[in-house]
């Protein structure tokens, strides 16, 4: 596919594009779509002939955006280690709202997910998980001095009258249903999440905390509740995000566990890539936890 028809594709699901060069490699079998070799290469084998790969992110700060034309953020930067021991040195980024990241996988627009996305049975069901990369609790962002009150979403649940924004798609909105809040307004980032709140059209925002922590630090009209572990049906919710790929990519998928276990082995080589974004030891998972365990629910 030349420049111009990626680009044109792009535009029409409304994806901004950062430095594509060339379609992302396909579907089924892990092959890459379109004509003559290619079609006997994995997404792997042609990531590493051509030394490139491209990343989805949802622009949701400290994990992974965009500034300044680069890419950056804690994702980004295990990205860069992981792919560049595997030969892949140019990583080229896409900026799309969280509801595409998965389709626009699926479709080949993409090779993976770079966005902390948290494992969950019926994400599973559409796409492949890498091992747990990044442990996370929950905060709610809210006018400064907290007027409501509010320190959790069962707060919310059990004052009412209180408007609470989530991120489309997130497992906050999850949450969100499970209590029986039903005054939520749905946002497509969390920056649009932040910016409802400072507008006064929701009492609070829902989000990871290390996110609206990160996002809120500098903030005059803002802050953030003490970070929780949200409680459904009696259970905690375990939070843990990975990096998300086609289920046909699994040759990728292995060599990419390969080299993520060498940095979640290590707690100082998994400082070293994630703490200047605001992460620290509490956020590498247990060497216990694993995906199947996530995608079966079976931790909550």
């Amino acid at each position: 596919m030349s420049k111009r028809t990626a680009r044109t594709a792009l535009a029409t699901l409304g994806v901004l594009t950062l430095a594509l060069t060339g379609c992302a490699s396909g579907d089924g079998g892990g092959s890459a779509g379109g004509d003559g070799g290619d079609e006997a290469q994995t997404t792997l084998e042609k990531a590493q002939d051509s030394g490139t790969i491209t990343l989805a992110v949802a622009s949701e700060r400290p994990y992974s955006w965009v500034e300044d034309g680069e890419p950056t953020g804690a994702t980004i930067a295990m990205h860069k280690e992981i792919f560049s021991n595997l030969g892949i040195d140019d990583i080229q980024v896409e900026e799309v709202e969280w509801n595409s990241l998965i389709p626009g996988l699926n479709a080949g627009r993409w090779d993976v997910i770079s966005a902390g996305m948290s494992i969950l049975p019926d994400r599973c069901e559409q796409a492949a998980f890498s091992d747990p990369e990044i442990m996370y609790t929950t905060t709610l962002a809210v006018p400064k001095g907290n007027p409501e009150g509010l320190s959790d979403l069962d707060s919310i649940a059990e004052k009412g009258g209180i408007t609470l924004a989530v991120q489309s798609g997130a497992i906050e909105e999850g949450y969100a249903k499970d209590l029986g809040i039903t005054d939520v307004i749905k946002v497509d980032s969390a920056t649009a999440g932040l910016e409802t709140v400072e507008a006064g059209r929701a009492d609070a925002f829902a989000l990871t905390a290390v996110s609206l922590n990160w996002m809120t630090q500098d903030s005059d009209t803002l802050e953030t509740t003490e970070a929780f572990v949200q409680v459904i049906d009696g259970v905690e919710q375990i939070g843990a995000g990975a990096t998300v790929f086609r289920q046909a990519d699994s040759e990728l998928l292995e060599a990419y566990n390969e080299e993520l276990a060498k940095i979640t082995g290590d707690e100082q080589a998994y400082l070293d890539l994630v703490e200047p974004f605001g992460f620290t030891a509490e956020n590498l998972p247990p060497a216990d936890l694993t995906t199947e365990q996530l995608c079966a629910g079976d931790l909550g």
